[in-house]
């Protein structure tokens, strides 16, 4: 009988002990695997061998936004120039752009073709379209008063740079695929928050990664560092295999999600500029030209996000189209950018709500659309 007591006495206590157990696991605790460690700093040690590639299509596409910009001097620039630049390379940067945006750049009254027009040293007046365009206040417009070169440079920030990442950020991406993602961003393992020449070349923010360092305080809480945090994250989470599997996907949602609100708030910034510049008396000639040119930059980081899978983008193509037509450059019709200088008081409006709906969208608080009207970077400068 003693026997049989102790028996039943070690089951229960087994079974005790099992409860006790299986209620913990009940309650969220996880006994066997820990929590993400997150380092303080990128392990770039590997970075420049695995990067060649994103390296090449951002060299390339900064020769192409040279080869542009001499129209801007007053210099002709032809279109075979400039698409072989934009075609050129294994990839090249037109390898990475989505069809419907390379369409639009390339071939006969493609964009390129607009802009090699306008070339050649013609004064554009902001007014009724005649002629091919020109400059103006060291810009060059189409007849339209497009920049054509803000569509296309800042356009292919979203529709290769971004499209190009979105091949690479995936569940199954590899350490060697984050570098590469943070690399056709722009940014570096140093993490510099700044595209300043005050900033030593090689590690210094390019393309978007420097223009979310402009949109960013630099107080710990903006957007380029919450885009390193969740670097960090996903570098981590990468390494530490499949039992962080969870980790991993949520640092691509948030990579993916700060990249559109970093664009998104770019836009923001130079709607502010274009309606500061326009809604002065008596604008100089100079300062209609670079309220132009802010206005461009707007329509080329917005534009160049049409197409972009759904999957990957929180704002919609229909969304995308409504915002062109507030900026009167609708993607299926022709722009008449030109009233924004010449008819402020009753087409400036549209910039605001232009703002308003993305603050709505991306839920920016109104001290976020106030702060992006700045360039943090030269305001602070760092």
């Amino acid at each position: 009988m003693k026997i049989l007591f102790d028996n039943r006495y070690l089951m229960l206590s087994a079974l005790f002990i099992l409860g006790l157990a299986c209620f913990s696991c009940d309650n969220g605790d996880d006994p066997i695997r820990p929590d993400l460690q997150l380092p303080t700093t990128y392990d770039g040690s590997n970075f420049s061998t695995s990067t060649g590639t994103q390296a090449a299509v951002l060299t390339q596409l900064s020769l192409l936004t040279t080869e542009m910009q001499r129209g801007r001097q007053g210099q002709t620039v032809t279109l075979a120039t400039l698409e072989s630049l934009y075609e050129a390379g294994n990839p090249s940067v037109e390898t990475v752009t989505t069809t419907y945006y390379a369409d639009r750049i390339t071939g006969a009254d493609g964009w390129l073709d607009e802009l090699a027009k306008a070339s050649g040293g013609t004064v554009y007046t902001p007014g009724e379209p005649v002629g091919q365009g020109g400059t103006l206040g060291g810009y060059l417009f189409d007849e339209n008063g497009l920049e054509l070169e803000q569509l296309v440079e800042k356009g292919l920030f979203g529709a290769a740079l971004y499209n190009h990442a979105t091949t690479l950020l995936s569940p199954q991406m590899t350490g060697e695929q984050v570098d590469q993602t943070l690399a056709i961003f722009g940014a570096t393992p140093a993490f510099s928050n700044s595209g300043s020449s005050n900033v030593a070349s090689d590690v210094r923010d390019r393309f978007m990664a420097n223009y979310a360092a402009r949109r960013d305080k630099n107080d710990g809480n903006g957007l380029y560092s919450q885009m390193k945090a969740a670097f960090l994250k996903l570098q981590a989470a990468t390494a530490a295999g499949q039992e962080y599997q969870a980790e991993k996907d949520e640092a691509i949602a948030e990579v993916k999600l700060l990249w559109e609100k970093a664009n998104a708030a770019t836009i923001i910034n130079y709607c502010h500029s274009a309606i500061s510049k326009l809604s002065a008396t008596n604008p100089s000639p100079d300062d209609v030209g670079s309220a132009l040119h802010s206005y461009g930059e707007a329509v080329g980081f917005l534009h160049g996000w049409r197409t972009i899978p759904q999957a990957d983008k929180r704002i919609s193509d229909a969304q995308i189209d409504q915002l062109l037509v507030l900026l009167n450059a609708p993607q299926d019709g022709v722009a008449s950018a030109y009233k924004f200088a010449t008819d402020p008081v009753n087409e400036l409006p549209k910039l605001t709500q232009v703002i308003d709906q993305l603050q709505t969208l991306y839920e920016f608080s109104t001290q976020d659309i106030e702060d992006f009207k700045k360039n943090w970077v030269s305001e602070q400068g760092r």
